[in-house]
């Protein structure tokens, strides 16, 4: 079982989202938490927020995790400043929301630096020390990772290389250093607004899925050491049709209405996002009764 109370947890995307509910829930649980986003207002709302469980200090690093050289400039001040990650959860995304052709190619490569290459980065900074003290790391992908869908070419791909970088960074560790726990969540469309619009055809078996309860389980999962977390349960069955025909799968999927969801997309896209200035690159909020 992993412990949360006083270990030191690192959230990329902690500011909004999935990574905000982590964060309350695991500084509520004792956690000392590490922020890193690309938004600093909403960064310092959410880590006013977090000391409202006055368990422990926690910080916030405002970071671009697409780009190498500063995952690695901040991972090394984040040691610096608070000692070894225990816990590593690689939260942060986004998405373009495009047909194939309509996607421009700084699009695409965006989506692949911070869904996918932002991974290889963090975990080769903060990997090390956790060999021999062991810890946890998180990939927090997505149902995309598990099937293909139209309108997100680019995420699938990205999201398909993050579900196989952690089966196979899974696999090293066991071998090695089995004190080192991996957890890969896929979870389908979550209303975090990253993907606001989008609709489910078959809301029964295939919900929009709130952000509190999938945070709720992926803590859950940490707390276990489980695997891989699937949201539904259900997304968990979908490699298993492949057995299909490709034809017969792609009705399939037809039919749930998946091919379909993104038509009425109108959520945060890549190209919204932009290239941080220079300047002051980190918050501290200790463990006070006030604001300073």
């Amino acid at each position: 079982m992993t412990v949360i109370s006083d270990k030191t947890i690192l959230i990329t995307g902690g500011a909004s989202g999935i990574g905000r509910q982590l964060a309350l829930k695991m500084a509520a649980q004792g956690g000392r938490i590490v922020l890193w986003d690309l938004d600093q207002s909403r960064m310092d709302d959410t880590l006013a927020e977090i000391r409202k469980a006055r368990s422990q200090e926690h910080r916030g690093y405002r970071c671009d995790v697409s780009r190498r050289e500063q995952v690695y400039e901040m991972a090394e001040r984040v040691v610096g400043d608070v000692g070894a990650i225990d816990i590593l959860i690689n939260n942060a995304g986004c998405v373009s929301g495009k047909q194939f052709l309509e996607c421009d190619d700084q699009q695409i490569q965006r989506t692949i630096e911070v869904n996918t290459l932002a991974h290889f980065w963090t975990v080769k900074a903060f990997l090390p020390p956790m060999l021999e003290a062991g810890g946890h790391i998180v990939t927090v992908a997505s149902a995309a990772g598990v099937i293909g869908v139209s309108g997100l070419a680019d995420y699938c791909a990205s999201k398909w290389a993050a579900v196989g970088f952690n089966e196979s960074l899974r696999v090293e560790l066991r071998r090695s250093f089995p004190g080192v726990k991996t957890t890969v969540v896929c979870p389908y469309f979550v209303n975090t607004g990253m993907f606001d619009g989008v609709r489910s055809r078959v809301s029964w078996l295939l919900p929009i899925l709130d952000e509190e309860v999938v945070a709720d389980r992926i803590l859950h999962a940490i707390r276990r050491n489980r695997a891989q977390v699937f949201l539904p349960r259900n997304v968990g069955f979908l490699p298993l049709l492949r057995i299909m025909p490709a034809r017969w799968f792609d009705a399939f999927a037809s039919l749930l209405g998946i091919n379909r969801a993104m038509e009425t997309f109108v959520g945060s896209a890549c190209d919204k996002m932009t290239d941080l200035p220079d300047g002051e690159t980190t918050r501290e909020f200790p463990d006070t009764d006030t604001l300073g």
